[in-house]
């Protein structure tokens, strides 16, 4: 890369003069020398003296004029090469004449600085590098590329700029001079401009971050590599500077390392650029080999000897017995160099002690002052220290110094007055983790180089020693230098610059050493989910206005989503306040105090609205008070005031760089929301939900907790943003913000994975919906949401459309051919039920193809099928109407509903029936709805008879369901019912009696009715009554309507007794206070309305004390033996006579026998009374007219009296024959204790308080008999012999039955069957008759047999299902 040995022609002295700066060359020379070759060569002549960064814009300017003069035109106008002035053309000289003026002013320039630089350079004769001033500037001239290879000390960062300046660099151009710190930048610009004097230090700038201290006469410009870096964005080729130094480069930051790769590819298309590479002499052929073997240049540092001295830190096993082994350590080292001093007599210098952090700065700084060393003064410095503090470090003291420093002075800064050094040999060393996405900055073994540098900062003013608290084996094994930050840090920044400057692929940029391939993935990675990039890795419209900003990329991003959702005030408060260290401070002793001071700053949510709390206020604060007050109010708050200014700067620069791209800023206050999803779409890798009360799961599964100084650090949020998330011995996110998840599916729409799950038909939205479950980078930011399913999966969302919106008949019905297709298939499902056949309707498949080879593909929800069908002129649907052929399986022409009505005409009512093919289930079958008004006068043969189609089925049921000795007489049973069913009886009588006799007439084959009640029929074989009240409520269900009776007609007999109870229904025909038979004839029954139901009642008569009235019942067996009860009691009112005379015998009678009747009689002589009358009104029920009545009261007249008699004779035989019983069986005391409780029980059954009217006239004659058999039994006692137990047990459990079948009917049985319960009760004494007094005789035939059948005749029935 040698250039040429003598200086191009672009770098003649601007001094030279050319023909245009000397008008009176032009006069002497006449016409003939004003000549186009002559005009053009003086302006090349002074294009040689012009700024560099003037000379390509110049180049083509004069280019363009030269053009003009070659035009055909002018060609016309002169002859041969010359003309005069007069033919010279008046635009074309003054033309000429600007453009030279643009010469000379760039040339101006170039003299302003030139003016300013010394003629000769002088070098401190101290430093080494003065010895090679003139090799090295000689160097400088005829090498386009120099390494400097100087040791700490050597003073090559300051020199370095005065040798090119001796070269004849910094004339045309500035010489550039790189620093890797802002302090390091302006530190050098004070000194170098201090030793060129205060006329050539006016020549000397600076700039870090947005502070420019540089000017028109600037030739030698201070600066951060940073800076640098960012000038290339508006100059790729660096034009204005002469010479770039780039100091410090064995740092190997990310910036250097850029720099040193773009310079090398620029060298080639700038040949006049000179570059200087200075580097401690560490593996500086790298630096050569880099720029094609460069030239190297070595200067020996200016030190003393140093001495190594290894002292380590205690072993673990040891320190367990100090609480910090490391201080310890280091105050035992200083007092070993406080020896040395002592021992010879003198002081040679400060105290450099490396640590890693800050933290451990404060806690040394802590224990040095307890050890009281004596008159030492400990100083801090690392890069977050004040500038005031840092201050401190350069200037002049008496006392001995210890400064405690991280890795900020082992290059840059060189501390002043140490001679003495005390190394850790540790340094936190920021690492970017491949895998955990995150910025670590772990503290680490720091490498050789290192360790040589730190070194190196002793011994500069006598002999040196370097104490080490680690072994010297210690030392031998670690690295020999640091990775270089490239091969450590996210490249996101360097590669949206190289795409900006269209600088190529970074797998092909010039790096010193290329950055692994993981690395370079990991920047694309993070460009891309800036949305910066494309996945071709071409830069977006987002990605190029991102590189114009000159910020971290990720706040970039920040800047651009907020302008977008008008909150760019607030953001870029916030990107420019995390762009800079945190201008709040506090330190172990003062931290409690400035919390509090700080606490008005806070904003309950987030800690980047608490950065817009401060900024308000002390903005308020500034715009009215003087820098003596804010000063004083950053001290009270604990404020730093050069942080708060910078953060001005650097907000007011963003702020400019917003405004070139056209951004506004925001006059009101920004929502929450808007302003925290901006900060979102820059730190997407920053998410994180809560898991526990202190840690946070984020992205990729990272796990970390906040630093307790966060507003959030002790809150319940669950979704949180974070700012730089760093790892020292945890990972720790340094800021929140309380989020919504959903605020960052709305940012991160092009990253966020989507999966969606159990797609479903909704009846709500009529289309197909999904849950989706979202996540970002493995973490899942919405768990179930419900999306569209269409715009995932268009052809499963309409097949779901068609299998559940069509044929499952949940699409809405406005469109008419829906309520078609749910009216058929309701039609033919009802047939499926009735006729019990589940093979009648085709499959869903069917339904499904009709409509999928009719409906289009893009059809797949409500609104699209309407605008298909809209697109037809089909609104109505009808290309969409089912067919019966498209719907029956089955296509034979006998279904029928015939044998399966809808409705039954029951009682003059039309009962709807309903159908439920479910088997094994309880309603599986028919069932009837009943109104519970209707439910009293319902028969059963009105339920056998309703549903014709399952009289067969159940008929074969019941001949299956008898005993085999029966059921082979049927073989075979389904010929023998079809046979049958033509003799079955419809109408009155129910469906097992019309069997019973249709079977006898066919077979002469008794079936007893009990025995078929017992046979468990299939459910679908029993018809169901539901009970419905007046609104349609269901009320109960069952297939017994005797059950359903006993639960809802069981209160109407107990009405009739109290006419206060008792509801009148209004008809003309009910009336009371009768005392004579009314004129009009009472019919059997009539027809009363209750709404739409039609009901059957019976008008009878109803005893009601001193009158009659007429009451309508719905209980026909209730009826009649209330109507009977009235025809007596209207008999006697109409007799008053006769009653009065049988109430006078019967009142004698009872008087003569008042000690020997049983004592809980009650009012014998009405008993009497009322017997007499009603054995004389015989067919009371048929007593319905006046006529009819009047003879029936002339018959009793003529013989109540007569009948009287009779029943007073019998009474007395009866009462006798009692007390006889009564005697014997207070005598028999040796009798069994059965014998005497079921002969006591027997009378007490007998001889009831009402026993007269209860038993009748009839049964009264019987009673002799009765106890007679009894006397005959007790006649036996004490020897009964074992069958007449056996018959008393077998008694007590026929009893037991009865009783049983007796509450149930006064709970509500239909009174048809109290007759045949007294019926029951009488042959059981009957069958006493025939058990222990058989000489006696029964009246009726009576055995064991036929008392049970008996009573299984009456059982039957089954639970109520009461809703």
């Amino acid at each position: 890369m040698n250039g040429n040995a003598t200086p191009p022609t672009s770098m003649r002295s601007s001094t030279q003069k050319s023909a245009a700066d000397d008008p009176e060359l032009l006069n002497a020379n006449g016409k003939k020398a004003e000549t186009k070759t002559a005009l053009l060569a003086s302006l090349e002549s002074t294009l040689e003296s012009v700024q560099l960064s003037d000379v390509h814009r110049l180049q083509k300017k004069v280019r363009k004029f030269a053009a003009s003069l070659e035009s055909p035109a002018v060609e016309a106008t002169h002859s041969s090469d010359s003309f005069s002035s007069d033919s010279f053309s008046k635009e074309s000289r003054q033309a000429f004449e600007r453009l030279l003026e643009e010469l000379k002013k760039s040339a101006r320039k170039c003299e302003l600085r030139a003016k300013l630089i010394p003629e000769t350079q002088s070098y401190p004769a101290q430093l080494p590098v003065s010895a090679k001033a003139s090799e090295i500037a000689e160097l400088i001239r005829n090498n386009q590329v120099v390494v400097v290879a100087g040791d700490t000390g050597s003073g090559k960062t300051t020199q370095l700029p005065k040798i090119c300046l001796e070269a004849g660099l910094g004339r045309r151009g500035m010489i550039g001079h790189t620093q890797p710190r802002r302090l390091a930048a302006l530190s050098v610009a004070t000194r170098i401009a201090d030793e060129l004097g205060p006329i050539a230090g006016r020549g000397v700038g600076s700039q870090v971050r947005f502070d420019d201290r540089s000017g028109p006469e600037t030739f030698l410009k201070l600066m951060t590599d940073g800076i640098l870096l960012a000038e290339i964005q508006a100059d790729r080729y660096l034009s204005k500077y002469e010479a770039i130094i780039i100091d410090e480069a064995h740092e190997r930051s990310l910036n250097i390392d850029f720099l040193l790769g773009f310079l090398r590819d620029l060298i080639r298309k700038r040949r006049d650029l000179k570059i200087i590479i200075t580097s401690a002499t560490i593996d500086v052929e790298k630096f050569s080999a880099h720029f094609g073997d460069a030239p190297i240049v070595s200067v020996e540092g200016r030190t003393f000897p140093v001495e190594v001295r290894y002292k380590p830190v205690l072993q673990p096993e040891e320190a367990s017995r100090s609480e910090d082994p490391q201080a310890e350590a280091i105050i035992t080292a200083i007092k070993e160099i406080l020896h040395h001093d002592r021992s010879n007599n003198k002081n040679t210098g400060d105290i450099l002690v490396f640590l890693p952090t800050e933290r451990e700065i404060r806690d040394t700084a802590t224990s040095l002052r307890k050890a009281k060393l004596g008159d030492l003064e400990i100083l801090p410095l690392y890069g977050r220290l004040q500038h005031a503090e840092q201050a401190r470090i350069f200037s002049a003291h008496k006392t001995r110094r210890v400064v405690l420093a991280t890795n900020v002075a082992e290059t840059s800064i060189t501390v002043p007055g140490i001679n003495y050094v005390v190394d850790t040999g540790t340094a936190r060393i920021s690492r970017y983790s491949l895998q955990s996405k995150v910025q670590r900055l772990p503290v680490e073994a720091i490498s050789q180089a290192s360790a040589n540098q730190r070194k190196g900062r002793c011994g500069r003013i006598a002999n040196g020693i370097c104490i080490r608290l680690y072994s010297e084996q210690d030392f031998d094994s670690r690295p020999l230098y640091t990775d270089p930050e490239i091969q450590r840090t996210n490249l996101a920044a360097v590669i949206l610059k190289m795409l900006q400057l269209k600088l190529g692929d970074v797998e092909n940029f010039p790096f010193i050493e290329m950055p692994e391939t993981k690395a370079i993935n990991e920047g694309h990675k993070l460009l891309i989910e800036l949305n910066a990039i494309t996945a071709g890795k071409t830069l977006t419209s987002i990605g190029r206005q991102m590189a114009a900003l000159p910020i971290d990329p990720r706040y970039a991003r920040m800047l651009l989503e907020s302008n977008k959702l008008n909150c760019l005030r607030e953001v870029l408060i916030i990107v420019s306040g995390l762009s800079i260290q945190d201008p709040r401070e506090s330190n172990s002793e003062n931290k409690q105090v400035a919390i509090e001071r700080q606490a008005e700053y806070k904003h309950v949510d987030s800690d980047f609205l608490s950065l817009v709390k401060l900024w308000d206020t002390y903005e308020a604060l500034r715009q009215g008070s003087t820098q003596a007050v804010l000063r004083k109010y950053c001290k009270k708050q604990f404020l730093s005031f050069m942080r708060m200014r910078e953060w001005r700067e650097v907000h007011r620069q963003l702020l400019l760089a917003c405004q070139s791209l056209g951004f506004r800023v925001n006059d009101e206050e920004a929502e929450y929301a808007c302003i925290h999803k901006s900060l979102i779409a820059g730190s997407l890798n920053q998410i994180a939900r809560k898991t526990d009360e202190r840690s946070f799961v984020g992205t990729r599964n990272k796990k970390f907790s906040l630093f307790g100084a966060s507003v959030l650090a002790r809150s319940n949020t669950k979704w949180i943003m974070t700012g730089e998330q760093i790892e020292t011995s945890q990972v720790f996110a340094t800021q929140a913000a309380k989020i919504q998840p959903e605020w960052v599916e709305e940012v991160a729409m092009h990253l966020v994975k989507r999966e969606s799950f159990d797609p479903h038909w909704s009846r709500k939205r009529q289309e197909v919906m999904a849950y989706e479950k979202v996540h970002l980078f493995g973490l899942t930011l919405v768990e179930r949401a419900l999306v569209r399913f269409a715009p995932i999966d268009p052809s499963a969302a309409r097949a779901l459309f068609i299998r559940h919106g069509l044929v499952g008949q949940q699409v809405s019905s406005e469109i008419g051919f829906v309520k078609h297709n749910q009216r058929l298939l309701e039609r033919l499902e009802k047939l499926e039920d009735k006729l019990r056949r589940p093979d009648i309707l085709a499959s869903e498949s069917s339904q499904t193809d009709f409509f999928e080879r009719v409906i289009p593909e893009e059809v797949n929800s409500l609104r699209t099928l309407k605008n298909w069908l809209a697109s037809i002129n089909d609104r109505k649907g009808d290309c969409l109407k089912l067919s019966e052929k498209d719907l029956l399986a089955d296509q034979s022409d006998d279904l029928s509903f015939a044998d399966f009505p809808d409705a039954a005409a029951i009682q003059s009512n039309t009962l709807k029936i309903d159908y439920v093919f479910e088997p094994g289930k309880e309603h599986d079958g028919a069932t009837i709805d009943v109104p519970v008004s209707l439910l009293a006068q319902l028969t059963q043969a009105d339920i056998d008879w309703s549903v014709p189609g399952i009289i067969r089925e159940k008929c074969v049921a019941l001949l299956k369901g008898l005993p085999k000795a029966q059921r082979k007489n049927f073989i075979p049973v389904n010929a023998f019912v079809d046979e049958l069913l033509p003799y079955l009886s419809t109408g009155s009588i129910d469906l097992l009696d019309s069997f019973i006799a249709a079977v006898y007439d066919l077979r002469k084959f008794k079936i007893d009715r009990a025995q078929l009640e017992t046979i468990e029929l299939r459910p679908h074989l029993k018809i169901k009554v539901r009970v419905l009240d007046n609104s349609g409520k269901q009320l109960a269900i069952d297939s017994s309507l005797a059950a359903l009776k006993q639960a809802f007609c069981k209160g109407e007999e107990a009405n009739v007794r109290g006419s206060d109870s008792q509801q009148s229904l209004g008809h003309p025909l009910e009336m009371s206070g009768l005392v004579t038979m009314p004129e009009t004839e009472l019919p059997p029954s009539v027809e009363v309305g209750e709404g739409n139901i039609k009901l059957l009642r019976y008008p009878s008569l109803v005893d009601a004390g001193a009158s009659v009235s007429v009451k309508l019942f719905a209980d026909e067996e209730l009826a009649r033996k209330e109507h009977a009860g009235g025809v007596l009691k209207l008999a006697m009112l109409n007799s008053v006579q006769q009653r009065n005379m049988l109430r006078k015998h019967c009142d004698r009678f009872v008087k003569q026998n008042a000690l020997k009747l049983p004592v809980t009689t009650a009012d014998l002589v009405e008993q009497c009374v009322e017997a007499c009358y009603a054995y004389a009104l015989t067919n009371t029920h048929t007593i319905r007219d006046r006529q009819s009545f009047e003879r029936a009261v002339v018959e009793a007249k003529a013989q109540v009296v007569g009948l009287g008699d009779r029943l007073i004779s019998l009474l007395e035989r009866i009462i006798v024959i009692r007390l006889t019983l009564k005697k014997r069986l207070s005598a028999l005391s040796s009798a069994p204790e059965y014998l005497l409780n079921d002969v006591n029980s027997q009378l007490d059954r007998l001889f009831t308080p009402r026993f007269i009217v209860e038993t009748g006239f009839e049964r009264l004659a019987e009673f002799p008999r009765y106890l007679n058999a009894i006397e005959l039994r007790l006649a036996k006692a004490p020897f009964m012999g074992p069958r007449d137990k056996g018959d008393t047990e077998l008694l007590a459990n026929y009893l037991a039955k009865l009783e049983k079948l007796k509450n149930e009917s006064a709970a509500g049985l239909t009174l048809s069957s109290a007759p045949r319960l007294e019926e029951i009760r009488w042959m059981l004494e009957e069958f006493r008759v025939s058990a222990f007094a058989q000489s006696l005789k029964t009246k009726i035939p009576v055995s064991p047999t036929r008392i049970e059948k008996a009573l299984s005749a009456i059982k039957g029935g089954s639970k109520s299902i009461i809703y």
